[in-house]
């Protein structure tokens, strides 16, 4: 399998973005963090503020067609309806009987469940909020975990654990303690800093395929669904944060990428388009 991929800058903006999604309108979404703005965009269109947060990184569009946005700065995940007005909060500041300091990421699984990455170094957490309003820390002792994504079949939950370069995979075998183990190891960058290779955003594609967002490393690593390097795509992003799927055929992918060049700013949006030949 050979990919081949092509990028259009679709945006430069004066601060780092994160936060990539899409909904079944054609409306793309991305968060500004440190711009403490929410934007929404469609094809050929400039972006538009729909929404504000203290710090918003990750989000999430429900199955209910509403916003879960991470506050990494307030220690909540904030809820927003399909029009961008504040409703409440899924988290504040504790989950399952812990200190929450800044969630970073978020997905929902076909049942309703809710789980989220607490970003702290060393000590850092998986949370599962669920639909039945239990909590519950299915991870701990990471060392800055962030991106999630979810295997096709849901039985594993795959998790950037930034500092240590790699992905975790997260059985969710309904026990009250699921396994945890290295699924895979990402490339290291030549100057040998952690900060120069940090796995962020991870999404799985519709064949089982995972995509991390690299962090320092410029690109965007592609594993097969056994934890295989297949490819390593170049973003021309150095800070690239994360990515969605706007389309995820078998032979094209478009996915959106947001990222930056310095933190706070400024920042960037990407559209790749990639061919599996």
């Amino acid at each position: 399998m050979n990919l081949q991929s092509t990028i259009v800058k679709l945006l430069d903006l004066p601060f780092y973005t994160e936060g990539p999604c899409a909904d079944d309108a054609g409306n793309w979404f991305f968060t500004t963090l440190s711009g403490g703005q929410l934007l929404r965009m469609r094809s050929g269109e400039a972006p538009v503020r729909w929404a504000e947060a203290g710090c918003p990184n990750g989000q999430l569009i429900t199955s209910k067609g509403t916003h879960l946005v991470c506050d990494s700065g307030a220690g909540t995940i904030v809820q927003f309806d399909h029009t961008g007005n504040r409703k409440g909060a899924l988290v504040n500041k504790q989950c399952a009987g812990h200190t929450v300091y800044c969630p970073n990421d978020l997905i929902e699984d076909r049942d309703g469940n809710v789980f989220f990455t607490d970003s702290v170094r060393d000590s850092g957490r998986v949370f599962k909020a669920g639909k039945d309003g239990l909590q519950n820390c299915i991870a701990a002792g990471l060392d800055y975990p962030n991106g999630l994504a979810l295997s096709p079949d849901q039985s594993l939950l795959y998790v950037a654990e930034s500092y240590q370069n790699r992905i975790l995979a997260i059985s969710l075998n309904g026990k009250a303690a699921p396994s945890v183990f290295v699924w895979a190891v990402l490339p290291g960058h030549r100057s040998g800093r952690p900060v120069d290779n940090l796995p962020d955003g991870l999404a799985t594609d519709a064949q089982g395929r995972v995509w991390a967002a690299h962090y320092g490393m410029q690109a965007i690593q592609v594993f097969s669904p056994g934890g295989i390097l297949l490819a390593s795509l170049d973003t021309a992003l150095p800070l690239t944060s994360n990515l969605c799927f706007v389309s995820d055929q078998p032979h094209r992918k478009s996915v959106l990428i947001t990222g930056g060049y310095a933190e706070p700013g400024p920042g960037a949006v990407l559209m790749m388009t990639v061919d599996v030949i």
